[in-house]
């Protein structure tokens, strides 16, 4: 890799410093991001060109409150109805949006929660985001789990009675390679009932070979479908390249994973279009592929170490919570999910109306679970952790509080034979 060099250097060499301020400075130093890199596969969908196309179309403030009105007297939402629900015109009917959604979630996923927690097992990274506090050139704590330390963390998840648990590393196959991404798949399966994955796109056969290892679903997130907007974020590394992060759920599930999910970080670019785009992007990919589970998610930029580059956008909890009511209407079928980037308020608040599934007893950092659910002493050993969340309700404590808001906690529905 052209920056394995100083990735976890305590301080960057000169030759890295020099790098990384013209790639800063000098838009043509950077590889083109529209271009595969070797190795990467091209699978030639169409999917990548419908989504595109609409949003780059999309204009927002030429829907009106009759659009609207009209939205959300329709039996079924259209995608016409959708991009109207999405627009400024939308946000004096909230409430009668809330409801409608609310309804919706009722019909096909009753009152029911879901609960899951992250599992952070290395934080080495081998890309240039400038928003991330993985990125590579950032000074922070870096560590990658051994099989040993990873078992230790599962047991500690799984003793919590936690039965969902979603794998994430750090982009970099030198540091985490499929391989070891494998062996940690094995190990959750001993432990967990579903287990999802949050790591770099690959190929379609490493994908299959994670599923066989016992992955159920694929979690990627675009971050943002303004392909310009990505170009002055995402400055080295394989993250680097677009149209392959684009693909990579069609990826997925050709390698045989039961679910996908989607997103965008809204904040980095445009929220409105960048909600149409990843709404789209799950709309056509369940017409083509109808037997996946499909969900989206719907983290907003959070703090993160060694970052005063970028201003978000302003994206509220107005807005946030117009955009999941849009899905919920749009997509009923599909889940959604709110993470602990947002405040136990909200959350509480949301999960009553469109949201299915919440994250619990989370830690972004490496190897700090044990202090955190048995209250041991960390050992100093733990690596830094990539976001500031703000919900850090433990398992338990989310659990009884879905439970008092009227809630039905769920921890697992699918049955292995």
């Amino acid at each position: 890799m052209e920056n394995q060099y100083f990735v976890d250097s305590e301080h960057l060499s000169p030759e890295a410093l020099k790098r990384k301020h013209e790639l800063e400075t000098n838009p043509a130093s950077r590889k083109n991001h529209m271009e595969y890199l070797p190795g990467m596969e091209i699978i030639e969908s169409e999917i990548c060109e419908t989504v595109m196309s609409q949003m780059k179309a999309y204009d927002y403030s030429q829907y009106t409150a009759r659009d609207v009105r009209a939205a959300l007297d329709h039996e079924t939402c259209s995608v016409e109805d959708f991009k109207a629900l999405l627009s400024p015109a939308a946000e004096p009917f909230l409430e009668e949006m809330a409801q409608k959604a609310r309804l919706e979630t009722s019909k096909h996923f009753g009152n029911t929660v879901y609960l899951f927690t992250p599992l952070y097992i290395a934080n080495y990274c081998e890309n240039y985001c400038v928003y991330c506090g993985f990125n590579c050139y950032n000074h922070i704590n870096r560590m990658k789990l051994s099989m040993e330390q990873i078992e230790k963390e599962m047991k500690v998840i799984a003793d919590s009675g936690m039965e969902e648990i979603l794998i994430l590393t750090g982009e970099s196959r030198t540091m985490s390679n499929v391989e070891y991404i494998g062996e940690a798949c094995k190990l959750a399966r001993k432990y967990f009932r579903m287990v999802g994955l949050e790591i770099y796109p690959v190929n379609t056969e490493e994908y299959r070979y994670l599923h066989e290892c016992g992955a159920d679903y694929v979690t990627v997130f675009q971050e943002t479908y303004d392909t310009e907007k990505y170009e002055t974020l995402h400055l080295m590394g394989h993250k680097r390249v677009w149209p392959y992060r684009f693909d990579a759920q069609e990826r997925a599930l050709r390698g045989g994973m039961r679910g996908v999910a989607f997103s965008a970080l809204l904040g980095l670019s445009n929220f409105r279009k960048d909600a149409l785009a990843s709404a789209l992007h799950v709309y056509y990919l369940q017409r083509k592929y109808p037997h996946a589970e499909m969900s989206l998610s719907c983290p907003r930029l959070r703090p993160i170490i060694n970052n005063d580059k970028i201003s978000p956008l302003d994206v509220g909890e107005k807005q946030l919570c117009q955009i999941l009511c849009a899905y919920r209407i749009f997509m009923p079928f599909v889940g959604i999910t709110v993470s602990s980037r947002e405040s136990a308020s909200f959350r509480d608040g949301i999960v009553k109306i469109a949201a299915t599934k919440v994250s619990a007893g989370v830690s972004t950092g490496i190897g700090d679970h044990e202090s955190k659910y048995t209250g041991k002493e960390a050992d100093g050993t733990e690596g830094d952790e990539q976001f500031e969340i703000n919900d850090d309700r433990s398992f338990q404590k989310m659990y009884e509080d879905m439970a008092e808001e009227g809630l039905q906690p769920v921890l697992n529905d699918y049955l292995y034979v």
